[in-house]
């Protein structure tokens, strides 16, 4: 009885979660038709100071929240935000989880928008102990899980940093890596801070295009801390169907998956607000460089 009614409860938000996404959804649509007719009429939109890939929307989304102006853009399999932040023009775009997908929305993001920079940014797990939970990774180096290393032109003073920022070396690997002796063999392996599933890929294609980037990521889980079980599962899912059969499946199979599911999403939401402030920061300095 009990299962039966946390189920209901847990539907029943989502049905309005969803029904209130459709309205601003639908909202968003009928302004982006009312921009692209008119950029259809004025010729290309102009070239961006700042294009930022993150893999979920639920990453994004405290940065999106910071935006003025914001203008969404569907197309080609792709969300892309365009608004303002400090008097700069920023275009968001949500790739998808993983390489494949990061390296599309790169490419279609300066392919289109012609960015001054480039920032992969979203959620990470920690590889060394000294970083904690909701600790910052601003990346230096770039290291992919053939081991290949790519430095990174960083315009930020680390000595100006914040307690909880970190700047060293970021890994890219395929999978997400969940168990703490797998988290601690990589940080020992590639001597990294963190680890995420985009970032090199991001990297490849700016580094073809010849376009600066930056890499932050957020801590969603430090090194001795376990992700759930169905987490990739989860993440590989693009569509909102696709996130809510995973969920429902994930909780008929381990009802008890309830609380680690309502866990992971308060900390995704803690990390994307506390991303979309430094991120903030970072713009601005960007736009003063």
């Amino acid at each position: 009885m009990v299962f039966r009614q946390i189920i209901q409860h847990w539907l029943s938000s989502r049905v309005r979660q969803t029904v209130h996404r459709q309205v601003r959804q639908a909202a968003a649509e009928g302004i982006a038709r009312q921009r692209e007719a008119f950029e259809d009429a004025a010729g290309d939109p102009p070239a961006c100071d700042v294009g930022l890939v993150f893999a979920l929307e639920i990453e994004a989304g405290g940065f999106i929240d910071l935006l003025d102006r914001a203008v969404v853009v569907r197309g080609n399999a792709l969300t892309v935000r365009r608004g303002t932040l400090h008097g700069r023009r920023v275009v968001v775009v949500a790739s998808g989880a993983g390489l494949a997908q990061a390296r599309r929305a790169t490419e279609a993001l300066i392919d289109a928008h012609r960015p001054r920079w480039i920032i992969s940014a979203g959620f990470a797990g920690g590889l060394a102990p000294e970083l904690r939970r909701h600790d910052l990774v601003l990346a230096n180096v770039l290291v992919g899980g053939d081991g290949r290393r790519a430095a990174l032109d960083m315009r930020v003073d680390p000595a100006t940093l914040a307690q909880g920022v970190h700047v060293g070396p970021l890994l890219t690997v395929e999978q997400i890596v969940r168990r703490p002796e797998e988290k601690r063999s990589l940080g020992e392996r590639f001597g990294a801070l963190a680890v995420d599933t985009e970032t090199a890929a991001v990297a490849d294609a700016c580094r073809e295009r010849r376009v600066p980037m930056l890499a932050v990521r957020i801590l969603t889980d430090a090194v001795d801390e376990t992700l759930p079980a169905d987490v990739q599962h989860l993440t590989d899912q693009t569509s909102l169907a696709g996130q809510l059969g995973a969920a429902l499946g994930t909780v008929w199979r381990r009802p008890k998956s309830v609380k680690d599911l309502w866990a992971l999403k308060e900390t995704a939401l803690i990390g994307s607000d506390r991303l979309a402030k430094f991120l903030a920061g970072m713009i601005e300095r960007l736009a003063q460089s």
